[in-house]
């Protein structure tokens, strides 16, 4: 045992949160980068499970839990539970960085002349100083013209027509 705490001791600490061994307990389950808690519901008298990713401070995913059999305690959590909700969770985080992508990414085809272009709006968050580039590319990928636009620029057809109708003028 002291040859074991020894070992531990001389782990870098980033190592020791991966190498932990996993918490099983009926209301607190833990591995696989996740933390899921059973808490109870302030909203009514039921229960509610909170899905939290390591190293997160909310969490991803909370959600009503079912109740025990006596109808006042929670249900244990188990590894099917657990295994169940680590999917779901991850599935809310993987559609929040979809959205946040499409968000920040948006891109539209404009045909003129029987020539296709590529029209692409990439928008930098920034607490301080948000930017945005708007960029167009031939029919084999080659970059035709690149300006800065206000972070609100609304990329549509209409405004990818325009811009491209301006000879890549900044747009106001």
């Amino acid at each position: 045992m002291t040859h074991l705490s020894a070992l531990i001791e001389d782990q870098p600490e980033d190592m020791l949160e991966e190498d932990a061994a996993p918490i099983q307990e009926a209301r607190v389950w833990s591995g696989s980068g996740w933390t899921a808690r059973v808490i109870k519901n302030e909203d009514d008298e039921g229960w509610a499970v909170a899905m939290l990713r390591d190293g997160e401070q909310e969490p991803a995913l909370v959600g009503p839990w079912t109740m025990g059999r006596d109808k006042k305690n929670p249900k244990p959590l188990d590894a099917n539970a657990f295994n169940t909700l680590v999917k779901a969770a991850s599935e809310v985080i993987r559609r929040h960085e979809q959205q946040r992508h499409a968000m920040l990414h948006k891109s539209v085809y404009v045909t003129a002349n029987a020539t296709t272009t590529k029209v692409m709006l990439d928008i930098t968050p920034d607490e301080d100083n948000p930017s945005a580039l708007l960029s167009a590319f031939d029919e084999l990928g080659n970059q035709l013209a690149q300006v800065r636009v206000e972070p609100s620029f609304k990329l549509n057809a209409v405004s990818a027509a325009a811009w491209i109708e301006s000879d890549f003028r900044a747009p106001n």
